[in-house]
């Protein structure tokens, strides 16, 4: 007699689940963001190996990140429709040689198309990794799994921190490169001994859908990516065009907003026509299934803009090194991980929505402590303890969010659900960073301007001289040496460099409150929430509908010993 789903004997088989698909997924997680953490710490390089400025290699970073967020949907259905593991391992296989590639790069140009190509396949690489936690763990287990996939992110930071870090001042950068290869042959040895997920070959692929998702994600991700360069509103000299003195940030995200429209009325429309389509909506079925994503996608831009921030911060105000203050922000990132981690123990005592509201006002608070508390001394005890609240509230609502969102629909729509979160994620934090960046610098620049025009000692003509519209972030160094003669006097100069620190202080000041208000604008969304956790994915989908595979049936199961 076989136990049924939701039988006593089955729950006990699913809490003796064998942990080794959890390490495939973990271990695959840090390859995939060790990559991009080490791109960071070894910028200094990498620029003098391949004789090219910095902005070369964020160019990189955003490649990579842009392409796994266009492709992602078009990534859950690959895998479902030729095999999940099969898509897995050729992925995992071919973000290895990408990773070969850069570790051997030459130019600005082979590092580009290698961090685009790793990208690319990590689209096909994330949703994989959902399904594969769905299909192997239940209830507590399936929980906790979820929380360690979470906290791989960070843990991956963590070791690109130490690692890459180390390897870039002594051995070289490429080392840790060759190092992600190394890990990569690992995991795709590894997963050979995973069970086979079965392919459902009859499955169409819309690749409308696909193409219009994709078009419209990167409409979004370079209008986001150009405000701070290219002018929220009018043109600047760096924009690559304009449209009667406009600036083409705000057009291409007016345009990528339209294709969203549009995207989510093919796949309305196809799916009422009961038709395959590339991202299916019963994801967001529910009012609580769109509170949850609400969550998600501000603690990931609340968070990211933090994390872009806060090393501003002490990298221009405090003027520190981009390895001290790396090593600075390792108490944050290990304060994600632990709470990433550990959050699923307060699942059968608290509800998702008392979790996420306490999650929210922990972050605001510990953002508003950062904000009232910096100054040009990083050793402040209040500091360290508010990046260390802000990283317990952010891992354990991210954690929290994936976790309910993934245990609230069916597991034939893991993959859905996998994509969608790297889709929000991806997004979420490329906004969060350009509209930061944005708002700080504009801060910046009227704060200048006022603080000058009050100044005493800051003649009329160094104003005119100087273009504040065009101001940035500078150390107190920079600032010097941008000004240069055009200063009256010493005297001036050193008026002029009192002005942007107290104006640069109080920029990066204002936009922390800012996030800290926009993480409790998200207790509303946190109150929608289900009141409690599921136990565990339902097992069937909509005997009618065409994407529907039952992965307990007799069918699958000749295929899935």
């Amino acid at each position: 007699m076989t136990a049924s789903p939701t039988s006593p004997q089955h729950h006990s088989i699913a809490e003796r689940a064998s942990w080794l698909p959890l390490v495939v997924v973990v271990l695959t997680q840090i390859q995939a963001s060790f990559a991009v953490n080490a791109l960071t710490v070894s910028m200094a390089g990498i620029t003098t190996d391949l004789d090219t400025p910095a902005t070369s290699v964020g160019t990189a970073i955003t490649a990579g990140t842009f392409s796994m967020a266009a492709f992602i949907l078009l990534g859950a259905k690959i895998g479902a429709r030729f095999g999940t593991r099969k898509v897995f391992q050729i992925a995992v296989a071919i973000h290895a040689a990408a990773m070969a590639c850069v570790a051997l790069s030459v130019s600005p140009a082979m590092l580009f198309i290698a961090q685009a190509s790793s990208g690319a396949v990590i689209a096909l690489v994330a949703p994989a990794l959902t399904v594969f936690i769905a299909t192997n763990y239940k209830d507590a287990q399936q929980a906790k799994a979820i929380g360690l996939l979470a906290a791989a992110i960070p843990a991956a930071g963590v070791l690109a921190l130490l690692l890459a870090g180390w390897f870039a001042t002594t051995i070289g950068w490429r080392y840790s490169f060759g190092l992600m290869v190394v890990l990569g042959a690992i995991n795709l040895l590894l997963s050979f001994k995973l069970k086979t997920i079965p392919a459902q070959p009859a499955l169409k692929i819309d690749w409308t859908g696909a193409i219009i998702a994709a078009v419209s994600i990167i409409l979004l991700s370079f209008g986001f990516s150009g405000l701070s360069s290219w002018g929220i509103w009018f043109a600047t000299e760096q924009a690559p065009f304009n449209i009667m003195g406009i600036s083409p940030a705000p057009l291409l995200i007016l345009l990528g907003l339209i294709g969203g429209q549009v995207f989510f009325s093919w796949i309305r429309k196809r799916q009422d026509a009961k038709l395959p389509r590339i991202f299916d909506l019963r994801v967001l079925a529910s009012s609580s299934e769109l509170a949850i994503t609400a969550c998600m996608a501000i603690m990931l831009f609340v968070g990211t803009a933090a994390n872009f921030l806060i090393p501003l911060y002490m990298q221009m105000v405090q003027g520190r090194s981009g390895i001290e203050t790396s090593f600075s922000l390792i108490p944050y990132t290990l304060s994600i991980f632990l709470a990433s981690t550990f959050v699923a123990f307060l699942y059968d005592k608290f509800s998702p929505s008392i979790i996420a509201r306490t999650g929210f006002v922990v972050v605001s608070g510990a953002l508003c402590l950062i904000a009232y508390t910096i100054r040009n001394d990083w050793g402040q005890l209040f500091v360290v303890l508010g990046l260390v609240l802000l990283g317990l509230g952010q891992g354990a609502i991210v954690a929290l969010v994936f976790n309910t969102l993934l245990s609230s629909v069916p597991k034939p729509l893991a993959g859905d659900v996998g994509a969608w979160r790297g889709l929000v994620h991806n997004l979420s934090g490329s906004v969060g960073i350009a509209v930061a960046s944005a708002f700080a610098v504009g801060m910046l620049a009227s704060l200048i301007a006022s603080g000058a025009a009050a100044h005493p000692g800051i003649s009329d003509e160094l104003i005119y001289k100087v273009n504040i519209s065009d101001a940035d972030f500078m150390t107190n160094e920079q600032l010097v040496i941008a000004i240069g003669e055009r200063a009256g006097s010493p005297e001036e100069l050193v008026a002029a460099v009192a002005v942007n620190a107290e104006a640069r202080l109080r920029s990066l000041q204002l936009s922390l409150l800012g996030l800290a208000g926009l993480a409790l604008l998200a207790i509303v969304p946190a109150g929608r929430m289900p009141k409690r956790l599921q136990d565990g994915l339902p097992e069937q989908m909509e005997p009618d509908d065409p994407d529907a595979l039952d992965l307990d049936s007799p069918e699958a199961t000749k295929e899935n010993p």
